[in-house]
């Protein structure tokens, strides 16, 4: 079950990680409830290939010497000019024991009252909160468009269909995904810009106004 990934263990730190990434390896740490932390470091190249199939919710067997460890790649540090890996997090988990997390929506089809209709998508949910076995954990869930068919209508997270064993931790009634009917001429005009020069001329009319009616009032 899963993926694996070969791992070994390291002893640098440090500035020398930088002299361990142009050897074709990441630094990587593994944690767990109740372990110790291991420094890890995995080839690029791998990782890479483990990574693209299996994301974020999808169990990587980790091979350490001769060790297996179920886990769940936690986090992932790219650097922001090369986008290449820095750093990697991996959670040890327990077979046995269920785990909250988040599953990315996938949006699949297309809505004929967007379509056809001209309504307009609303997505309030990217990802669904859920709970489960770290085995039945799904590495996405999709949400079928096709479902919304008349505008201002919402697919809510009842509607789902989850797979065997995966629990959303969030309400039924919670909103996935809406149409809504476009917005008219009148709702999308915009307001009168206030600027300087138009407060300054609402300021002289309004000076001019009360000179006009002091000169009013000596001459009564």
């Amino acid at each position: 079950m899963g993926m694996e990934l070969q791992a070994q263990t390291r002893e640098k730190f440090g500035k020398a990680v930088s002299l361990l990434l142009k050897t074709g390896l990441i630094p990587a740490e593994l944690y767990g409830r109740g372990l110790e932390n291991l420094h890890l470091a995995v080839k690029k190249e791998d990782f890479a290939a483990v990574y693209r199939q299996a994301g974020e919710n999808t169990i990587v067997n980790l091979k350490i010497g001769a060790e297996t460890k179920p886990t769940l790649i936690y986090n992932v540090q790219r650097d922001p000019i090369s986008d290449s890996y820095r750093h990697i997090d991996f959670y040890q988990v327990r077979m046995d024991e269920t785990i909250k997390t988040e599953v990315p929506l996938v949006f699949i089809g297309e809505s004929s009252a967007v379509k056809s209709l001209g309504g307009v998508l609303v997505k309030t949910m990217k990802a669904l909160p859920i709970e489960s076995l770290p085995g039945d954990l799904p590495r996405e869930i999709g949400v079928d468009l096709a479902a919304l068919k008349e505008l201002d209508s919402t697919f809510y997270v009842k509607d789902l269909e989850l797979p065997k064993g995966v629990k959303p931790t969030v309400g039924p009634e919670t909103a996935v995904v809406s149409v809504v009917a476009p917005a008219t001429e009148e709702e999308i005009k915009p307001t009168e810009e206030v600027t300087v020069e138009s407060v300054k001329v609402e300021t002289e009319e309004k000076k001019a106004q009360r000179e006009t009616a002091k000169k009013e009032g000596e001459s009564s």
